[in-house]
């Protein structure tokens, strides 16, 4: 044996990165692995043995910005013990405050935007700026190393539209994700059929605005969001087909036909309302009237009779009144909603609802438990109607008791079934007999 052959390759460093927010940012830190993997880096879960750790942050919620500098400041002894750690800074509070990052945190060593991550090995090679945060001319994903061909969980996302021009009044994702952008039907598909042959079965398509995608198709004309799901559903072995999140003004013909005609979409849909009162949507800049958003319920359960719907509550948005509230609470009793997810409003710095007075905080917060309780009803009555029957589930991972195995249902409930053969990635009928809190219990129909 020679003295080459002999030496012990260099070990691989590693990269540990911590994720806040939405399901974009998941599959944005996904794809910064994937550029880092191509640098020697691979994924760890200890940080205290990364070599590198980045932080990929959300701007949406209150206080966001403040979660990101406690956290820095816990990585204070990790960079005293290791001077040679990388830290970073990726996301939207990255792209909001990229300046002030560093200056308040001189521990940082790189900030990089939501739209520049690409650029993460030229920033660590010295080849590129220290903080990232324009919207380039490029298109990142025309940067990105190729998807690695490696087997993957059977349920992954995929970006397909980036940004936002609606400039609802209440949030910053035009301001740290840019403009809409849509990406071509021709890459969405290669990622999508790359992904079905390392094993995924399901996709969830995503975008700050998905359902407004309008990409250039194969045939150089633009495509509506409708016919690529309906191109989607031709890929053989993609089985499940989902997206987030909507607007209720961007639902075309085409797109409530897709969820009658195209058997791999799921009979679930998010689509945010925010306020049920029209004062407050005004106000909220949705260009959409409660009555609008009601009818258009009407023609999507049309459509899809079996559909589940889901949406987001803004509690206490400047000016909201006890009948704005009550409004709200009329629409949520009208449509009946699966689940939904429901927030305080948190003034955003640079949005035009900043300056606006706010509701008294111990109104808002009443009326934000009044609000929940409706929707915990609503969503308990809806995972009591699936019990007797039967659901497509998709294993996913192992339960905590041998033989036990977790999955998702069309209608994205967690199912918990005693399947010991059973195997991730498996898409099989369950038979409902139980309802938990926020899950469901199945046994395998035969």
């Amino acid at each position: 044996m020679t003295d080459q052959a002999s030496k012990t390759a260099p070990a691989a460093k590693k990269l540990f990165i911590k994720t806040y927010g939405c399901q974009m940012n998941v599959y944005d830190s996904q794809r910064m692995a994937e550029a880092m993997s191509a640098e020697g880096y691979e994924l760890t879960e200890d940080q205290a043995q990364a070599d590198m750790v980045l932080l990929n942050t959300c701007h949406i919620r209150e206080k966001a910005a403040e979660k990101l500098y406690s956290d820095l400041g816990r990585l204070k002894p990790l960079k005293a013990e290791n001077p040679d750690l990388k830290i970073g800074v990726a996301g939207c509070v990255a792209q909001a405050e990229g300046e002030e990052i560093v200056r308040r945190m001189p521990l940082v060593d790189l900030v990089v935007g939501p739209q520049t991550y690409h650029r993460l090995p030229e920033m660590l090679r010295g080849e590129a700026p220290k903080i990232l945060t324009d919207f380039p001319e490029e298109d990142k994903f025309d940067h990105l190393p190729q998807r690695r061909a490696t087997r993957r969980a059977p349920a992954a996302f995929l970006t397909v539209q980036e940004g936002c021009d609606k400039f609802c009044a209440f949030c910053v994702v035009p301001y740290t994700r840019g403009a809409e952008v849509s990406r071509p039907v021709e890459r969405i598909l290669r990622e999508a059929r790359d992904l079905v042959e390392r094993g995924v079965r399901e996709i969830t398509l995503l975008g700050q605005n998905v359902n407004g995608w309008h990409g250039a198709g194969e045939d150089g004309r633009e495509w509506g969001f409708g016919r690529l799901i309906r191109a989607l559903g031709e890929i053989e072995g993609l089985d499940r087909i989902r997206y987030t999140t909507s607007h209720p003004n961007d639902m075309a013909d085409d797109l409530i036909a897709a969820h009658r005609d195209v058997p791999q979409l799921m009979p679930y849909l998010h689509l945010p309302v925010q306020s049920g009162s029209d004062r407050i949507l005004k106000a909220m800049n949705r260009k959409h009237t409660a009555t609008q958003y009601l009818r258009l319920i009407d023609r999507i359960r049309e459509a899809r009779p079996d559909i589940m719907l889901t949406s987001d509550f803004i509690v206490g948005f400047p000016g909201e009144t006890d009948q704005d509230h009550a409004d709200t609470l009329r629409l949520i009793e009208k449509v009946g909603f699966g689940t939904a997810f429901s927030f305080k409003y948190s003034p955003r710095p640079g949005t035009p609802a900043y300056e606006r007075a706010e509701v008294d905080t111990a109104v808002a917060d009443a009326r934000l438990q009044e609000l929940q309780a409706l929707l915990t009803r609503q969503q308990k009555a809806t995972q009591e109607s699936m019990v007797g029957r039967s659901l497509g589930v998709l294993f996913e991972k192992p339960g905590r008791i041998d033989g036990q195995m977790v999955g998702k249902s069309d209608y994205l409930h967690s199912v918990f079934v005693d399947a010991p053969d059973a195997q991730i990635g498996d898409l099989v009928p369950v038979r409902i007999v139980e309802s938990a809190r926020n899950s469901l219990r199945g046994e395998l129909a035969a």
